[in-house]
């Protein structure tokens, strides 16, 4: 009797068993989030919207999976020695977390650029923080002498087997829940999230599509794919995909399970962010939108499909989300700004509150200015911002202005 065939090695550092392994490793130790669906996303991209909100993780994103896994399988004597790795943000707290709950000292070098908030929350769960240069790059030149200095243990942000397989549990979870599911949209920083799931989602279905989503600032994995040259760097909202480099690791599982690499402009990730939080009723930092701002910018590629979005972190500062909340309503003409320059008489500004008023125009900020000198000296300028009901109820209120004689000039803020 001839025995049956082996089945043939993986092509790539992790398989579906890896990813099995660490969502055992893992179970009860982080949170299995919620996937739901997302009506109202729905209705505005045209696809049947699933997401799964890894934000609700208790560090705010799905790094914790990957670094719990990584620090599962050091051995007794490096947990004794300590890890040591590099981030400006969500891997530093995941590992920070982690390491702290299972008494392994962790250093983390983060660029002297990052914000205080996340340098804080990062030594508040007990890991020594190094600041140091103003990169990553600069960070990651750190991270390696210091590991060689004082031989610790390196947990890599996404160039690691165990961490590609512990992000790969996410996928595992959102098939189990809806295994019909015809698309995956993940966004991409070194590769580490999308890698893992690709490889856990299309060993589960074969015929489910994956899309990678990058910030049009850092295409990456383009470039490197597709042998292009595009301009690397800029400052983005979404900087936990901001990677200039990929990973060794994740980048043929990717060029191999990808069907496509996006990128999305950084209008359009503030979109996602404001429709998460004014829709979703959920906080999104930049690269967690990014998904989302894929099928806002192109609708029509996902018109009709259930696709599953990850959204990967929340961590965004709250005045960060405040502005782009104030701009979208900016955008969408439901905040306006003008001017009227006219003759300056008593009790003109209290007719023109009451006016909009009347108008049904909420007035948000008034500046009141006679010394400008392309004002007549007897003349008066008045700078007003309002809130309307949208772009229709706009134009009504200028419209009724100026046949009032008031002459309102719109300022266009994205001018300035």
């Amino acid at each position: 009797m001839t025995e049956p065939a082996s089945p043939a090695p993986s092509p790539f550092c992790v398989t579906l068993d890896d990813v099995r392994a660490a969502a055992r490793t893992i179970e009860g130790r982080v949170q299995k989030t919620p996937m739901l669906p997302a009506p109202r996303l729905s209705a505005l991209t045209g696809a049947n919207v699933f997401v799964k909100y890894e934000n609700m993780q208790s560090t705010g994103s799905f790094k914790e999976r990957g670094a719990l896994n990584r620090l599962s399988q050091l051995t007794p004597g490096e947990r004794r020695r300590g890890v040591v790795t590099m981030s400006a943000g969500n891997h530093a707290q995941a590992v920070a977390y982690h390491a702290g709950l299972l008494g392994i000292p962790a250093t983390i070098v983060m660029p002297a650029t990052t914000p205080l908030v996340k340098v804080e929350n990062t030594r508040s769960y007990g890991a020594a923080v190094v600041l140091d240069g103003e990169t990553l790059y600069e960070a990651r030149e750190r991270c390696e002498a210091l590991r060689a200095e004082r031989d610790l243990v390196l947990v890599h942000p996404y160039d690691d087997p165990a961490v590609i397989a512990g992000q790969g549990t996410i996928a595992l979870e959102m098939l189990a829940e809806r295994p019909d599911l015809d698309m995956l949209v993940i966004p991409i920083g070194g590769g580490g999230l999308c890698a893992g799931n690709a490889i856990s989602a299309k060993a589960l279905k074969p015929a489910i599509r994956i899309i990678g989503v990058e910030a049009a600032l850092y295409p990456s994995f383009v470039n490197a794919i597709q042998g292009l040259d595009r301009p690397i760097g800029g400052p983005t909202l979404a900087e936990g995909i901001a990677v200039k480099t990929v990973g060794s690791l994740t980048l043929p599982i990717v060029r191999d399970l990808v069907e496509d690499i996006l990128l999305v402009d950084e209008p359009a990730i503030e979109r996602g962010v404001n429709c998460f939080a004014t829709l979703a009723r959920s906080m999104a930092e930049g690269a967690g939108a990014a998904g989302l701002a894929a099928l806002l910018a192109e609708p029509e590629r996902f018109k009709g499909l259930k696709v599953g979005l990850i959204l990967c972190g929340g961590n965004i500062d709250a005045r960060l989300l405040a502005a782009i909340m104030v701009r979208s309503l900016e955008r969408e003409e439901r905040i306006a700004s003008f001017r009227i320059t006219t003759a300056d008489r008593p009790g003109l500004l209290g007719a023109i509150a009451s006016r909009l008023g009347e108008l049904g125009a909420n007035i948000l900020e008034v500046s009141h200015g006679r010394l400008f000198l392309d004002v007549p000296a007897k003349g008066v300028s008045i700078d007003v911002t309002v809130e309307t009901r949208g772009e229709e109820h706009t134009r009504q209120v200028l419209e009724a202005l100026a046949a009032d004689g008031l002459a309102p000039k719109r300022i266009d803020r994205r001018s300035v």
